[in-house]
């Protein structure tokens, strides 16, 4: 029970931080005539994807150093107060910077939500916790332009933002009250060198990436340097964690073949994703004339197929505990949508739209977030915090380097193609540059108004050619999904791990009281009675801990006291020798402890699975 209600809190939170990037799309008209910056309108939405990308491989290290808590909650402050700013902006760059402000918070909560939930379930049990996470993030993607509209519309677009905080609050008032992670603190060196290149690495290369073909050309000085200048300081620092005592991301990682072709694959789904999710609404407004209104609801067919299968393959991966199957035929099945697509053109119907986008679906939620278990099911509890980060920045750097590629080759065949389509002689028209003119051009063919303007043939060819420069946008996904594919064909299929990072913890608590037990017998071994009675003990200890380990699974942190109670054996606040401190933990608290473990586990099991009946479990004296 406790951790499906930890698990309503980490959905809140994650789904207001999801939604919040793309909440804010149908409104940036509106914005900006209110605050001004029409020409650096697109910081809005840069501000807090940048930061956030940023942030997001940084905070998975740091949490597997200090602890997820903390930064969880943090995470949830630091977004609600950007929320907070944002909605009261009175200027442009107020609102930029508390788009940052967001993006930071963002940063905390999304990688670290699936970080927790790798820690309190089972890898097992977690397929179906993932497909519910999938379910939010199509729900978030979908939903945030469709509510940010709604919203604009009734109310103002400072409600974009001020409706975080009452879901944001809820999500703490969860997180606060049931979120009680185990962590031991210990001494960390910290790699200072590699947060800072990795930090401003990624910055320079994801700035050059989203300005480049709008804020400058790509050929442009300032775009060539930001890649340069990205590319020497991710150089660093790959070179600098070669060296590292504690590095950001141990290279280690890479060296495991299932974290690196399931990252690998990650970032080619998410290329293709967001290339649907961005070019569809596209394609049914400048090709099929769908109003902006109805195109907003456009992708609503492959949103329903995304969530259905990925709360489907999600049960299935935890009832069969397989993913292979899935990781191998979603791409091959989103492929197929894609192929779909390919075969859109001038003369298509909406219907024809849907099939396609229903089919993409159908793959995508299939690995949506299967990747992300296979992840954190390869490492261990130490590297879950980084490896989680790691897979969640891919889908990040896939989305803006896939937007970026499509987007470009849109961009270039309407410069190509429209003139193509146009009826004799309009080819050298005002119409033609004005609607083959990069982008431009396509800010006027989604122009309903101008396009009212022209003759009927003349919208038919301009129909025509941006139909022709999306096709080899739809092409290029193919290879895209060929990439996961083959990635996914060579990912090694590990057994499910049924025991969740916070019970294994447990379980080395209950071996460390173990070895305190042996210690302390081993101080007395002189005394042949005291020999006798601690064969016994280890035998009886034995079959307590067979009982605790079917329990433990499922136990997720209920018995705080008794955890205390262990924990306290290791502490040497009284300056207490080795010796005597194993023996008053041994006295003090691992025979209770022993003793309550196997009382409980008689009464669960019953007399018919035990054959230790009626005998302390420590003293051997009869009940």
């Amino acid at each position: 029970m406790r951790k499906n209600v930890i698990f309503i809190g980490l959905v809140l939170g994650m789904l207001v931080a999801a939604g919040s990037q793309t909440i804010v799309s149908p409104a940036m008209p509106v914005i900006v005539a209110d605050l001004g910056g029409l020409d650096h309108y697109s910081w809005i939405a840069t501000a807090a994807l940048l930061v956030s990308a940023v942030t997001v491989p940084v905070i998975g290290k740091v949490s597997d150093m200090y602890g997820r808590r903390p930064f969880y909650i943090a995470g949830l402050v630091i977004f609600m107060a950007g929320s907070a700013l944002a909605g009261a902006a009175t200027g442009f760059w107020w609102l930029v910077a508390a788009r940052a402000v967001q993006g930071l918070g963002m940063g905390f909560i999304i990688p670290l939500a699936q970080t927790i939930i790798g820690d309190i379930v089972s890898a097992r049990e977690r397929g179906k916790y993932q497909g519910y996470i999938g379910a939010v993030f199509g729900l978030a993607s979908v939903g945030g332009p469709l509510l940010g509209g709604w919203i604009t519309d009734n109310f103002s677009w400072r409600w974009l933002f001020y409706v975080n905080l009452p879901v944001g609050i809820a999500a703490l008032v969860f997180i606060v009250l049931y979120l009680h992670l185990p962590h031991t603190p210990r001494k960390h060196s910290v790699d200072s060198v590699g947060f800072v290149t990795l930090g401003l690495g990624i910055a320079a290369t994801m700035l050059a990436t989203s300005w480049g073909g709008t804020e400058y050309d790509w050929g442009s000085w300032q775009i060539i340097g930001l890649y340069a200048a990205g590319a020497l300081l991710l150089v660093g620092f790959v070179v600098n964690e070669n060296y590292a005592e504690e590095p950001v991301i141990p290279l280690g990682l890479w060296k495991d073949s299932v974290f690196t072709l399931s990252v690998i694959a990650n970032a080619a789904i998410s290329m293709c994703m967001f290339g649907a999710i961005f070019y569809m609404p596209v394609y049914a407004q400048g090709v099929l004339g769908v109003s902006v209104t109805n195109s907003g609801t456009i992708l609503i067919p492959l949103t329903a197929a995304m969530i259905l299968t990925s709360i489907v393959t999600g049960r299935l991966i935890t009832r069969t505990g397989r993913y292979k199957p899935f990781i191998i035929a979603g791409p091959v099945v989103m492929g197929l949508g894609y192929y779909l697509l390919t075969r859109l053109g001038a003369d298509s119907a909406v219907n024809d739209l849907r099939l396609a986008m229903i089919v993409v679906g159908l793959g995508l939620g299939q690995v949506m977030q299967t990747f992300t278990l296979i992840v954190q099911n390869a490492v261990g509890q130490e590297n879950l915090g980084v490896a989680t980060a790691t897979a969640q920045f891919s889908r990040s750097g896939g989305a803006t380097i896939g937007t970026t590629i499509f987007g470009a080759i849109m961009t270039g065949g309407l410069q190509t193609e429209v003139p193509k389509h146009l009826p004799q002689g309009a080819a050298s028209s005002g119409a033609a540059q004005e609607f083959s003119g990069g982008g431009g051009g396509l800010g006027a063919v989604l122009d309903p108004s101008r396009l009212s303007q022209l003759p009927g043939p003349i919208v038919d060819g301009i129909r025509e050619g941006f139909a022709a420069s999306l096709h080899p946008v739809f092409v290029t996904g193919l290879p895209i999904l060929g990439v996961a594919l083959v990635a996914a064909l060579f990912v090694k299929e590990l057994p499910l791990k049924t025991v969740a990072n916070v019970d294994a913890d447990k379980g080395d608590l209950a071996e460390d009281t173990a070895a305190a037990s042996a210690a302390d017998a081993s101080e007395n071994e002189g005394s042949r009675g005291y020999r006798s009675a601690d064969k016994t003990d280890r035998l009886i200890a034995g079959a307590a801990l067979a009982g605790l380990s079917r329990r433990v699974e499922t136990a997720n942190g209920d018995s705080p006291e008794l955890l205390k109670a262990a924990a306290g054996i290791v502490e040497n606040d009284d300056g207490a020798s080795e010796r005597e401190r194993a023996g008053r933990a041994n006295r003090e608290v691992i025979k209770p402890l022993y003793s309550a473990l196997l009382s409980d586990y008689l009464l669960n099991a019953g007399p018919s699975q035990s054959g230790v009946r009626g005998k302390d479990p420590v003293e051997g004296e009869s009940r």
